[in-house]
């Protein structure tokens, strides 16, 4: 590959040995430090809020971890096999241009939740001030923005802190991921200790039946609600599935990826899951009523307790989004032009954005429309790992001409830089998905879609996988079998 290339720079370059340093518990922490966080907290809420149980809800949760671990496994190995970012894998089967495409939704969703988590911080050093000043700080909210000068500041404060990181690289990330796992899984631990003490047990919540037994106001609607609460479920780390080789080329071995993450997503997310039931159980007997708001749990702690709560709350939200949320769009943006985006600037983009779309906003548009948002973006996603899966596995068999992927004239450059196969099979693994998603955001508009089409929507993420996949894997095989015949002899 040549350094004058257009599609390398240092940052998008296969990592050397040097550079190698990740063994399976960095893995596993890194993946401990991302499932700690608020919005992975209440997940289990929207699932008891739709009917299910306590039980249920945890069970769906794990089961939809260990679904999304496969792609994450499967797709991380081209990272620690050739040591190269999810944005340039996906050259192998896009195309040298066409891998601009899914690498710009990756990104733009990724600056989606890195603004929502940065607001999130903001919000907990907000409460936080206000706790130790003893009452509501800010005042009158300013025109234009919505929210008073000290929410603005408070963000603007959290915003930073997170930026040091960017400018510090991903060995920074590494360590505060690694240093403060374990933290927070003795904070869980002292969490429960807490609410059981002060509520004498771990309160009703648990106790309560599922809404869909017989004789539940829900009877007979368990499975309707299950798939699309699973298909969310799996949404909720479909961006990660994809952008997983940004981590796995810093891994020792395929050993190392391939136990760490196992043993770091499924099983911390579901026991987030079940602590989340049981102290918001607890919370019932507590204050009368459930609250699923860690940050609002943690300010009606007392003394010592509430500053400590919130202060690895907001360790938390660091690490999370800056593993979660700003090293995919980082390389992703470089790749978009690498002669003049480093992994750096890509950084800086990525926090820019998240400035400027005021995420306060955002939330006050979508928080209603969180299965929307998940189940959305995994159909959009789902597709893209169908399309890099085949293509790695079934077409090139995990063999890889590594310098192909930096040079605009090289096998991955089929037409014009653009593979049509994957194009198409992105589009027909969209297109089923588009009717219900529109009915399910903007119902007063596109109420009359079809029960079909609602139907296949609470599949999304399976649906666009699966005929991403097929399509692809039927075209490109096409191609390969055309390419091996012999020419047919001229007429003498």
């Amino acid at each position: 590959m040549s350094d004058n290339s257009q599609l390398w720079n240092e940052d998008l370059a296969p990592t050397n040995e040097s550079q190698r340093t990740w063994r399976w518990y960095h893995f596993a922490a890194l993946w401990v430090g991302m499932v700690m966080c608020i919005p992975a907290y209440t997940l289990a809420a929207s699932l008891i809020e739709g009917g299910m149980s306590a039980g249920q809800a945890v069970l769906t949760v794990f089961l939809a971890n260990t679904i999304v671990l496969l792609p994450m496994l499967l797709i991380g190995h081209a990272g620690t096999k050739y040591g190269i970012p999810y944005a340039v894998l996906a050259r192998a089967s896009f195309g040298t241009q066409g891998a601009r495409l899914p690498a710009l939704m990756r990104a733009i969703v990724a600056c989606g939740w890195y603004g929502i988590q940065t607001w999130f911080g903001g919000q907990m050093i907000y409460t936080l001030l206000g706790v130790m000043m003893g009452g509501e700080i800010g005042g009158a909210k300013i025109s234009g923005l919505g929210i008073n000068g000290a929410q603005l500041l408070c963000f603007l404060a959290f915003w930073a802190i997170q930026f040091w990181y960017i400018v510090h690289g991903m060995d920074a990330i590494r360590k505060l991921e690694t240093y403060t796992a374990p933290l927070k899984i003795l904070i869980c631990f002292v969490l429960l200790y807490w609410v059981y003490q002060k509520a004498g047990g771990f309160g009703p919540l648990l106790d309560q039946p599922s809404q869909f037994v017989e004789g539940g106001k829900k009877a007979g609607q368990f499975w309707p609600t299950f798939w699309p609460s699973l298909t969310a479920m799996i949404g909720f780390w479909a961006t990660l599935a994809l952008n997983i080789p940004d981590f796995t080329r810093f891994a020792k071995t395929q050993r190392d990826q391939v136990l760490g993450q196992s043993i770091g997503l499924p099983v911390p997310m579901g026991l987030l899951a079940a602590l989340a039931v049981i102290v918001t159980s607890a919370t019932v007997v507590l204050y009368g009523k459930a609250i699923w708001d860690p940050v609002d749990l943690a300010s009606r702690m007392t003394g010592v307790a509430v500053l400590v709560a919130l202060i690895i709350l907001l360790i938390d939200t660091v690490s999370v989004n800056l593993a979660a949320n700003l090293v995919g769009p980082a390389y992703d943006f470089s790749a978009l032009s690498p002669k003049h985006i480093s992994y750096r600037t890509g950084g800086y983009i990525t926090a820019a954005i998240a400035l400027a779309m005021m995420p306060w906003k955002l939330l006050e548009t979508t928080q209603g429309y969180i299965f929307t948002w998940l189940i959305g973006y995994s159909a959009l996603l789902g597709p893209i790992a169908g399309v890099l899966i085949v293509d790695y596995y079934l077409i090139r068999k995990t063999e890889l001409n590594v310098g192909a992927l930096y040079d605009e004239q090289g096998e991955y450059s089929y037409t014009n830089g653009w593979n049509s196969a994957a194009l198409l099979a992105f589009a027909l693994g969209v297109g089923p998905n588009v009717p219900g998603f529109l009915n399910a955001a903007f119902p007063a508009s596109f109420g009359d879609v079809g029960e079909g089409f609602k139907l296949i929507y609470t599949y999304a993420w399976f649906v666009g996988i699966a005929i991403a996949a097929l399509v692809y894997g039927i075209m490109m095989k096409g191609r390969a079998a055309k390419a091996a015949q012999p020419p047919i002899p001229e007429k003498a």
